[in-house]
């Protein structure tokens, strides 16, 4: 795969939308926010007409989610025209209507008429900082708030920190489990660092990072080395804490020896990385990207991105790093909650000035300076896919350990806050990825020294609400069922029903399409659909498979030394160069030095990046004199084949058993043995048919 027919081909797909934005920035507006914007507003200063415990006992019926077909409103008519049978409590065939039901022949298609009818239920009582664009994003849809929770189950359930805010059995939760850990500053390195080593050209957007205090020594051995070999090399660093946000705790500095990098390693585990010294600037000053990735399902893997963020600029002119202004962090750090507080700092409601602007309003001012906007959103999109595949890889672990596979549970959709820095050759540069985007749509006015306000901020919200809005579309619970019955109602209806029945035509009509007063969605799938150029990396991926099947206890997220040797039988990775007892000390070594490594000791054994550093040594013993990335794929080829066989066995054997006339667990002490030997990949009692399958098949060396 060559890197750039990828870039032509990703640069190809987002020519319309790249286009737009750089010609029509207004027109862009209009569609992602102007319907927030300006219907949004005066629905957020309305007061909430929302149910409260202790109403009647009818609207609370209601309000719960009873399975009844809510009634139609009654038609406008003349008062000297006769009313309709369905005002008169009749049914559409002129029979009188039962409570609580319609009339027979229409009654097989209630459930399906209620399922369309009623409204997508969202609970928002856990939704903290995003509660005023989740609020204004239900209104806009016409959906059904819960501020409070409910004691039924509702669709969708919106958390403001993470997966376990709430314990949720079913419906649609918008956190995955560990994403706020895989994100965290030395996470995210490690699984990044990881694809470095696999594809070093295709992860050269990430800066080369050391995490402290475990790699101290390593980082101050490098920089001298580089130094001696460069001495006109003057570097600058940047520290930051792994559980800092929001630009707490970080710092620069321009040499290993600095007495504040020995505080941090005393004090918190950091990750300290190389500074970008030379950053693409507007005005003068120095800014990042806030976009907005929605990650709709982790399997199969379903990333969009939003065709609209923010740009943050820092409030004070930029100068590369000396000792002189390493201290400036207006200059330098460009997070909005430090910046705030400069006394430069400009609040605007226009898209495209001030201090927070709109990304595309920065595209449209890079176009005019002739920049192939084109080229920049394909290196983005590269950027977003390439980051969100070295994540998935243990998600996958976290996932199956929070919602076993056969058990009931929520399915998980996430947004995440991309934080991206463009540098002066527009290459675009990760800085971190948030778990938790701010999504606030109002900023903070100083009216006097100490005294401040809430102020609506229309940069935040034209932004931020399509996001949320277009992400509840996407994950709409209900869509399919409207679309089905829609086709349904558009076939003939076998019996001709009343004339009277066509009045509420146009709210039928509008029921079929809920969508239909919206704007276009805002988020633009980028996987699967360019995941013909993206596949290959996923190598990473395949090698989690590997590592779950063979976790064994379900819940679990670390593999024991039993599950280690059973993968090596399995996969039929021993040898007379690599024993069993080199295989456990294998295991022993790495796992050490992993668990002591870890915070997370809550359970020994061996966790998936020290199963990887295991993988990525058999790899290299048994294919020699390939690069690291195919040595690495030819072992999971020959871990995936063995595997497959193994499967293919215990199909014939389950076959052979049946059709003997004994299940496959009658419990005899004949077939009391083999569990353990199936694990090894030989069941007893097909062992000829094995014999003779294994004959039939082509083995890889």
């Amino acid at each position: 795969m060559q890197r750039g027919s990828s870039e032509r081909e990703l640069a190809a797909g987002w020519e319309a939308e790249a286009v737009a934005v750089a010609e029509a920035p207004a027109a862009a507006a209009e569609q992602g926010g102007v319907d927030s914007g300006a219907a949004g507003e005066p629905e957020r200063k309305a007061p909430e007409q929302q149910p409260r415990e202790g109403a009647p006992a009818q609207p609370r019926a209601a309000e719960e989610g009873d399975a009844r077909v809510v009634p139609r409103p009654l038609p406008t008519l003349p008062l000297a025209k006769p009313q309709p049978a369905r005002a008169r409590g009749l049914c559409p065939h002129r029979k009188p209507r039962s409570k609580g039901r319609g009339c027979r022949r229409s009654s097989g298609r209630s459930a399906d008429e209620y399922c369309s009818q009623r409204p997508v239920t969202v609970d928002s009582s856990k939704a903290r900082t995003s509660l005023d664009a989740l609020k204004i994003s239900i209104r806009q849809l016409k959906w059904k708030e819960f501020p409070f929770g409910r004691r039924l189950p509702c669709d969708i359930y919106w958390h403001g920190v993470s997966f376990h805010d709430n314990d949720i059995f079913s419906g649609q939760v918008n956190k995955f489990p560990g994403m706020t850990e895989m994100v965290r500053k030395i996470t995210l390195s490690r699984a990044v660092r990881i694809m470095q080593n696999l594809f070093p050209e295709e992860y050269n957007f990430y800066p080369r990072s050391w995490i402290l205090p475990d790699e101290f020594q390593l980082f101050v051995a490098q920089v001298r080395m580089v130094k001696d070999g460069d001495p006109s090399w003057k570097p600058t660093f940047i520290v930051k804490p792994d559980s800092g946000c929001q630009g707490d705790g970080i710092y620069l500095i321009k040499d290993p020896s600095d007495i504040r990098l020995a505080g941090t390693l005393q004090s918190r585990p950091a990750v300290v990385q190389e500074y970008i010294c030379k950053p693409l600037l507007i005005d003068k000053l120095k800014f990042d990207i806030r976009l907005y990735v929605l990650l709709k399902s982790l399997d199969p893997l379903e990333i969009y991105i939003a065709k609209d963020g923010l740009s943050r600029f820092c409030t004070e002119p930029y100068q590369e790093p000396n000792p002189k202004n390493l201290h400036h962090i207006f200059m330098h750090l460009t997070n909005y909650s430090l910046n705030i507080h400069s006394g430069n700092f400009v609040h605007s409601d226009s898209a495209s000035t001030g201090s927070k602007r709109t990304f595309s309003s920065i595209l449209c001012r890079l176009s005019s300076k002739g920049v192939d906007i084109k080229k920049v959103w394909s290196d983005i999109i590269s950027l977003v896919i390439k980051t969100v595949i070295a994540l998935t890889p243990e998600l996958k672990v976290f996932y199956q350990s929070d919602i076993p596979a056969g058990r009931p549970g929520p399915t998980c959709f996430q947004i995440l806050g991309f934080d991206i820095l463009l540098m002066k050759n527009l290459k675009p540069i990760l800085l971190e990825v948030n778990a938790n985007p701010s999504m606030r749509i109002e900023h903070e006015q100083e009216l006097s020294p100490g005294v401040f306000e809430n102020v609506p901020s229309l940069v935040d919200e034209e932004v931020k609400v399509a996001v949320i809005r277009d992400t509840l579309r996407l994950m709409d619970p209900l869509k399919n069922k409207r679309e089905n019955q829609s086709q349904q109602l558009k076939q003939p209806l076998a019996v001709k029903e009343d004339p009277s029945d066509s009045e509420p035509a146009n709210a039928s009509d509008s029921n079929r399409n809920p969508e239909a007063h919206l704007p276009s969605i805002c988020l633009k799938q980028v996987f699967p659909k360019y995941a013909k150029q993206f596949n290959y990396l996923r190598l990473v991926d395949r090698m989690a498979n590997l590592f779950i099947r063979f976790l064994g206890i379900k819940g679990t997220m670390k593999l024991g030394p039993t599950g280690f040797r059973t993968f090596i039988r399995n996969c039929k990775l021993s040898s007379s160069s690599l024993s069993m007892a080199a295989v456990d000390i294998l295991y022993i070594d790495i796992t050490r030095r992993w668990n002591s490594m870890t915070l997370d000791q809550r359970d020994s054994g061996m966790c998936l990046q020290a199963f990887v550093e295991a993988f990525f040594y058999l790899a290299q013993r048994k294919f020699k004199m390939l690069p690291l990335h195919e040595q690495v794929a030819s072992l999971i080829d020959l871990c995936e084949y063995h595997l497959s066989l193994l499967d293919e066995k215990r199909l014939v054997c389950g076959r052979s058993g049946t059709a003997g006339g004994r299940p496959p667990d009658s419990g005899t002490p004949q077939e009391a043995v083999p569990s353990a030997q199936l694990a090894e990949g030989n069941p007893p009692s097909c062992t000829n048919s094995a014999h003779k399958f294994s004959h039939s098949r082509h083995a890889l060396s």
